[in-house]
Order: C-alpha cells, then sequence, then structure tokens
C-alpha cells in the first residue's frame, strides 16, 4: 500500500516527529536515529528535547545524524508553519509523525467542557496546524516535478498516532476517543486523496503503552506494551508498507473484531471486561 522501507532509503531520510519528548514519539525518534535517519524532535518541554539531541551526537563512521530539536506548541498555527520553514531549509523534509496528544480520564457525569475542547483542541486541531503546513508544499513540490519520484528513492510519508480507543467508544475516553476517532477517519481520507501525488500516509493505532499519559489509569491495562516496544512496531510497519500499524495484536484484534458486532453485543461485552 505504501513504500516498503529498506536500511538504505532510512539513512539520511529527514523526519519530524512532533509529540517526542516522551512516551512513543521520543522512542521512535530514538530508533530512527539508529537507523541513520536525520531526526528532528518538536514538543513543548524544550529541556527533553535538548537532553535527547545532546545523547545521541553525530558518528560519521556509523552514518548517524545527531537530532535537531524545535520547541513547538502544535496550538500555534504561526511556529508550526515557521518550524516547517526551518527543517524544510535546513534538511529537507521526507516523512512527518504526529504524535502528539493529551489524555485526561473522563466520564459523562464529570462532564467538563474545558476538558473536552482541551482534547479536540491538541489531538485532532494541532494535527490540522501540521497538515496545513507539510501537505501543501508537498503537494506543490509533486505538481512542480517533471519526473516522477524514483522507486529507489523515499516518497513524502505522513504519519498519524491515533488510538484504538478511537475504535469503539470506551469508559473514561469521553474527551479522549472521539478525537482519535476523528483522526482515523481523516487518515483514512487523506490516504486516498493523496496517492495520486505519491505522498503515503500511515495510520498508528496503539492499545496500551506504557508512558506519562497513560500512568494516570487506575485500572489494570491488558497488554500493555513499553514504549521501545510500540517504536519497534511502527519502524516494522513502515518497512512493510502497511497503512494501519496497530500493535500489540493480541489485543488490537479483539477490539476490531468487537467493532463488527451488533452494537447489543459490543456494550454488552464493554461493561462486562471494564466493569463499569
Amino acid at each position: 500500500m505504501n513504500q516498503k522501507m529498506t536500511d538504505s532509503l532510512w539513512q539520511g531520510q529527514s523526519v519530524w516527529l512532533v509529540g517526542a519528548s516522551t512516551g512513543i514519539g521520543l522512542a521512535t525518534a530514538k530508533a530512527l536515529y539508529l537507523k541513520g535517519a536525520k531526526v528532528v524532535v518538536s514538543a513543548r518541554k524544550e529541556k527533553a528535547l535538548i537532553d535527547f539531541v545532546q545523547a545521541h551526537p553525530s558518528h560519521q563512521a556509523q552514518g548517524l545524524y545527531q537530532p535537531i530539536a524545535i520547541a513547538l506548541d502544535v496550538l500555534d498555527l504561526a511556529a508550526v508553519h515557521q518550524a516547517h520553514q526551518q527543517i524544510k531549509s535546513q534538511i529537507g523534509l521526507d516523512r512527518v509523525m504526529f504524535c502528539a496528544g493529551v489524555y485526561e480520564p473522563l466520564r459523562a457525569e464529570a462532564w467538563s467542557l474545558n476538558i473536552m475542547k482541551q482534547h479536540l483542541d491538541v489531538n485532532y486541531l494541532g494535527f490540522l496546524h501540521l497538515l496545513d503546513a507539510v501537505l501543501p508544499a508537498w503537494v506543490d513540490d509533486f505538481k512542480s516535478s517533471k519526473n516522477n519520484i524514483l522507486p529507489h528513492k523515499s516518497r513524502p510519508h505522513l504519519s498519524i498516532v491515533s488510538s484504538v480507543a478511537g475504535y469503539i467508544g470506551l469508559p473514561n475516553s469521553l474527551a479522549y476517543g472521539p478525537t482519535k476517532a476523528a483522526l482515523i477517519n481523516l487518515a483514512e481520507t487523506l490516504y486516498l486523496d493523496l496517492k495520486d501525488f505519491d505522498i503515503d500516509v500511515s495510520l498508528i493505532n496503539p492499545g496500551f503503552v506504557e508512558t506519562p499519559l497513560t500512568a494516570q489509569n487506575k485500572f489494570d491495562m491488558p497488554a500493555l506494551i513499553s514504549s521501545e516496544k510500540a517504536a519497534e512496531f511502527i519502524l516494522q510497519g513502515w518497512q512493510k508498507g502497511h497503512f494501519e500499524i496497530h500493535f500489540p495484536k493480541r489485543f488490537t484484534m479483539w477490539l476490531k473484531l468487537l467493532k463488527t458486532l451488533p452494537y447489543s453485543i459490543q456494550f454488552w461485552a464493554v461493561k462486562k471486561f471494564t466493569g463499569v
């Protein structure tokens, strides 16, 4: 579906990870660095970004490039555009991964419009800001190119981190789940729209991953994996050219099955297995 990646294609590829100060974003940045990619990390926590850069120096003999840190709030549209221009002028831009997000457990009886809007702003509008900066430039590059991208070169790639919480309605996910469902739908549409422009799109739907966000959960999280393992799954999915990358499958496949069933069965199963 998407272009498959080899080690030679990773070498020197410029990748911008937005939301990479902790968790899945940071672990993926580390994995890409070891593949020889030119990594740019962005987030609001500038110190965490600088610490990552300093811990990953250049090694020319090993084909490793020191990452670049750009502190960024995805809600600042002008700053997102400025960061994009900086990256494009310095190293070019081959791949973008949006992994910024907020999560606060919320149920309907504790309704909060502020929490709902915060999730909508960061998780969804934040990605639209990134898209506004990156997408028109890639489309224009394609239109202005006299030759299609050669098979041995990497195509532009847009990767969106959503969540299996976007598959179906789940307890404590009143604010978080709808924003992830919106990202899933958007990724599917972008994939269809952008194939004619040689722009790849991938959708990443993790299950439970050990991150500062999931640390808020007060329940046992089934099939919990580390951020490093999540990054491993992500790179494997990219390398195989998958559109959707979901993991761990021992958990996500059950949710995929559940969403195909009638609502009466879905609601019964969710209540039974979550205890609400």
